[in-house]
């Protein structure tokens, strides 16, 4: 072998000039940690994470990867990796102090959580193992954009980009890794995991975490998965196992997992002290294996760099941080009122007056399940970035059967012949995972796909609960508005089934508007269902369509299609009865209760009730509530939630702090008991709110 060959045998084809820039990058990251350190200690940051022993194959992953090309989903360790990407050493250290100008996140992440619209750095966030379902949602979005009709020329479909997601060992633990892992395979998806195992998630260990202590042997039955094993610290090894995943995944063979053996240095962070934990014969050994001394040396033993070189490009890195740190304590902070920025989108507002549109009435009157299958295939048909999916919720998943059956279409029907219209890559079921199927199409939104997607029921949503409240309601907030993720998820919910017991007939809807950034709807009649299903797809923001199952195929609330074009703007109550004794506030399936005791008081006792219906929950119509209640001077509060904490307690403290000038008589709430819905239609019966105890509380408050 002559010796150009075996130069680059041993530096796997990287030119010396290359060998070098990875230097850079892994020292440039160490020296920002200690940086940061130093600042944290001086309180002059709030918190610090230090990505020290990961340096190497973050530099290898770099140098393989195509920032703005490939996509990114990574985690709070990755210093060296976004330095390789083209982050710059400015924008760490303004995030470290929050400084408004942290390009980042304008001040509102901690430190090392990343992020970049340039370069698809997708903004990163705390919980571990969310970004895993993420990043398979983002190239399965690049996956469905190439098969489906007018979305094939974006140029977002490339022929060999690939999505990376990293974490360290711990968060293999997460259900959420093995439900990313089970999509990547079945889609043979281009994303390439690399796991940086440092053996110690906080203070516990990778075999406390991970049987047999090994995650890539755990892994390796998974179909169509390259599986690569390398040490971490050495940056040509990583090199070299890094690029066989990478050719793996742009050849389109499948997804790739590396298990990178890497050290930690440093305590998990500036809030933990390693030594409680780790005996001092193992931080010594793994002293020892610091890339950051035993990579300078091989560059030396190589003939790569001279000591001379080294040390001229440490001393300008450490020019090059000691001026960023100047300008980033110079950095004035955020100004208090942008706190109210970007929670939701500021291009496009569902609540407003661009969304009230008249209907175009066809047909004859027909259910809220109709017509909410109408607006889907409208919605359909307009924009082919749409897809809908959940469990279920396909005609049929083994499409060479579909004109032998009739067909699923969604446990209530709600989406029945959608696939048979719009093709199986538009309309599919998923895997039966809450998680999975939010978490994917918070990736695929973010990639440009307006995912429609459907939780079964509101019961069992709670798998997904972490993707809801970190990821989809977030995203565009914690980015400073750079990334977003406009998903519609439909949720039957409610009760009044008789024999939906504890898990079929829950309502919980105070549960999803407590999140700043998510919009909450929930219609009470089949035409509203239309209109605002309607508003919630063409918006730009994360609504949660919560849809009554006592209420899909009622005959009091049926409905004529109002036309392909008919929208509600969010935070606009319907006015469903007139009176001017008292208001009635309420939502979903109490409407109608609310109705029936309203009108028999009228026929009875002479009493005229304003029903008020709110229809959309996150906004709701202040100004409809104040204009009803100072004209009556009354107010019922009627919800469906137990009585205690529910959405319907906000109503009724908002009344009582801004209109109790305007009151002749307290507010008063008629709802669930603050128990469960059982099975036996007695106990149903006596929890839920009933047209009784509607009645009662109307007339108990007009005796005022």
């Amino acid at each position: 072998m002559n010796p150009e060959t075996q130069t680059e045998t041993r530096h796997a084809g990287l030119e010396a000039s290359d060998l070098v820039e990875m230097y850079r990058w892994m020292y440039s990251a160490r020296r920002v940690d200690d940086k940061e350190i130093q600042l944290k200690r001086q309180n002059k940051i709030f918190f610090q994470i230090s990505g020290a022993g990961h340096e190497a194959v973050q530099a290898a992953a770099a140098r393989l990867l195509r920032p703005s090309h490939d996509w990114f989903y990574l985690y709070y360790r990755d210093r060296a990796l976004c330095l390789g990407l083209g982050l710059s050493i400015d924008a760490m250290l303004l995030q470290a102090v929050g400084a408004a100008e942290d390009p980042q996140s304008g001040g509102r992440q901690m430190p090392s959580h990343w992020s970049s619209r340039e370069l698809n750095i997708v903004s990163t966030s705390s919980p571990t193992g969310t970004q895993f379902l993420n990043a398979v949602g983002c190239a399965e979005a690049r996956w469905r954009k190439a098969r489906i009709e007018g979305l094939g020329d974006d140029p977002d479909v490339r022929e060999d980009d690939i999505v990376l997601v990293t974490s360290g060992d711990g968060t293999t633990s997460e259900g959420e890794f093995w439900e990313s892992l089970n999509t990547a395979c079945n889609l043979q998806l281009p994303v390439l995991y690399l796991i940086e195992d440092n053996e110690y998630a906080i203070s516990v260990p990778v075999e406390i975490q991970t049987a047999g202590g090994s995650i890539s042997r755990l892994v390796r039955s998974f179909p169509s998965l390259h599986v690569g094993e390398c040490d971490g610290t050495d940056p040509v090894a990583a090199y070299e196992s890094l690029g066989e995943a990478v050719a793996w995944c742009r050849e389109r063979r499948g997804p790739a997992l590396v298990h990178a053996h890497v050290i930690r240095p440093y305590s998990h962070s500036l809030s933990d002290d390693e030594r409680m934990y780790k005996p001092d014969e193992q931080r010594e050994e793994e002293a020892g294996r610091d890339p950051l001394s035993t990579y300078p040396r091989f560059l030396l033993e190589e003939g790569i760099a001279t000591e001379e070189e080294l040390e001229a490009l440490r001393e300008d890195v450490d020019r090059e941080i000691a001026e960023a740190t100047e300008r980033a304590l110079a950095a004035p902070q955020p100004e208090p009122e942008t706190a109210l920025l970007h929670v939701y989108s500021e291009d496009v507002d569902p609540a407003s007056r661009t969304f009230a549109s008249e209907p175009a009435f066809e047909g004859e009157a027909t259910t809220m399940v109709d017509l909410l299958n109408a607006c889907l295939a409208d919605e359909m048909a307009r924009d082919p970035r749409i897809v809908v999916f959940g469990q279920d919720v396909a005609d049929v998943s083994r499409e060479e059967v579909l004109d032998q059956v009739k067909g699923k279409g969604g446990v209530f029907k709600v989406t029945a012949n959608l696939q048979r219209k719009f093709g199986g890559v538009r309309v599919f079921n998923t895997p039966l995972a809450e998680a999975n199927i939010l978490g994917r199409a918070v990736g695929m939104a973010t990639r440009g796909l307006k995912p429609v997607c459907e939780i079964q029921f509101y019961d069992y949503i709670w798998p997904g609960y972490m993707q809801i409240r970190n990821e989809l309601a977030l995203l565009r907030w914690r980015s400073n508005g750079e990334f977003e993720a406009p998903v519609v998820v439909r949720v039957p919910c409610g009760g009044y089934l008789k024999g939906g017991a504890i898990y079929h007939s829950q309502s919980g809807t105070i549960l999803f508007t407590a999140n700043p950034g998510l919009r909450v709807v929930m219609p009470a009649n089949a035409e509203d269902a239309n209109g605002l299903l309607r508003t919630a797809i063409r918006c730009e923001d994360p609504v949660m369509f919560l849809e009554h199952k006592h209420l899909y195929r009622q005959a009091h609330n049926k409905g004529r299609y109002p036309g392909p074009d008919y929208t509600i703007p969010f935070g606009r109550a319907a006015k469903v009865r007139e009176g001017s004794d008292l208001t009635v506030v309420t939502y979903g399936a109490t409407v109608q209760r609310s109705l029936v005791a309203a009108k028999e008081l009228s026929e009875r006792e002479g009493i005229e009730v304003d029903v008020l219906d709110l229809r959309s929950l996150s906004p709701w119509d202040r100004e409809a509530v104040a204009d009803s209640v100072k004209r009556t001077s009354k107010a019922l509060v009627v919800y469906e939630d137990p009585i205690s904490w529910g959405f319907g307690a906000e109503v009724a403290a908002w009344i009582t702090d801004q209109l109790f000038e305007y009151l002749d008589g307290p507010v008063r709430r008629v709802a669930a008991l603050d128990t469960q819905v059982g099975y036996a239609p007695s106990l149903e019966d006596a929890t839920l709110p009933q047209v009784d105890d509607i009645r009662a509380g109307i007339m108990e408050l007009a005796r005022y």
